[in-house]
């Protein structure tokens, strides 16, 4: 798994929500046995107790030194992103960077990140009301305004608030697999996966109650028939739209394009596959909708940056 440790970093006026994210996906595993687990640690930047923006104080078990021995540390927020960093905070981070920690920036703590230069020509993202603001303050990072997370394999940050649930389930998953993280997210009641490229926000414009229904349905169709061959010519006659108006409302209700719907849905499914059945790799990418093992290792290599063997070697379930 490679990850057994993970520092959370607390201070001063933190959003207890905000904190509490990382501490639900990666700490409560113990609930169940055969779950990951892993060692997670509230590692404060001041000591003793520390007031919170609700109105009420946190006391950090673990001073801000032992994030020197996390194999990832979390900066799950920052109080303004105009306040500099301390320089300890910052020592801290590139020097867990530099040993091989993964670093990863929730919401205004990219620009933590940022400020430790951990993110110079890299792709990052942070809460859409400061992407702006990330943009100017730092011009080497390549900001991208649009999505909800940005996975840069030892860097990785999100955008604000609740996007960083989808951001810590998306590295369960890459360190766990589809089927851990599934039953994390299951328990906590939200969306098993969020695609990281999916827009912030989402415009949904009033619409009659039957047209929306048939779009949902049409949805969990296509979800259920992902191994067929679909474009958006016979897409659009299933939805009874043009063209057009059908890539449209697709963006509109998912927050991304066709293409990357499907691909994200089938490299779930292919997952899940690898994962949890024997069946033979050329038979899961036909299953999965890439029609050919050697589509299905191309996705992989470009997407997950692994192959599906070294993928399901790893993370097979039975």
């Amino acid at each position: 798994m490679g990850v057994q440790t993970i520092g959370v970093v607390a201070f001063k006026n933190i959003s207890p929500f905000q904190l509490a994210v990382p501490c639900l996906v990666f700490g409560e595993n113990s609930l169940e046995k055969d779950w990951p687990r892993f060692t997670v640690k509230v590692c404060g930047l001041e000591q003793g107790e520390q007031p919170t923006r609700t109105g009420f104080s946190i006391r950090a078990p673990y001073p801000l030194a032992e994030v020197a021995s996390t194999d990832m540390v979390i900066v799950p927020s920052w109080r303004e992103p105009g306040e500099e960093p301390p320089a300890e905070l910052v020592a801290a981070l590139v020097a867990a960077h530099r040993r091989g920690a993964i670093v990863v920036g929730l919401c205004t703590g990219t620009f933590v990140l940022a400020a430790a230069g951990l993110l110079d020509h890299r792709s990052a993202t942070t809460h859409w009301l400061l992407t702006d603001e990330l943009a100017r303050r730092y011009p080497l990072v390549a900001v991208k305004p649009e999505v909800l997370y940005v996975d840069d394999g030892d860097v990785i940050t999100s955008a604000g608030v609740a996007a960083g649930l989808d951001c810590c389930l998306h590295i369960l998953r890459r360190l766990c697999g589809a089927e851990e993280a599934g039953r994390v997210a299951r328990r906590l009641v939200v969306s098993p996966h969020r695609q990281g490229g999916q827009a912030q926000f989402i415009e949904q414009p009033i619409r009659k109650e039957g047209d929306e229904d048939r779009f949902a349905r049409n949805l969990q169709w296509l979800q259920a028939h992902l191994h067929l061959p679909h474009t958006l010519d016979n897409l659009a006659e299933r939805f009874l739209m043009s063209r057009r108006t059908f890539t449209r409302r697709f963006r509109q209700q998912t927050g991304t394009t066709v293409s990357a719907w499907l691909l994200h849905r089938r490299l779930v499914l292919a997952r899940r596959l690898l994962e949890s059945t024997a069946r033979h790799i050329e038979m899961v990418a036909e299953e999965a909708g890439f029609g050919s093992e050697a589509s299905l290792r191309h996705h992989f290599r470009k997407v997950l940056h692994t192959s599906p063997a070294r993928y399901r070697k790893e993370f097979r379930t039975g």
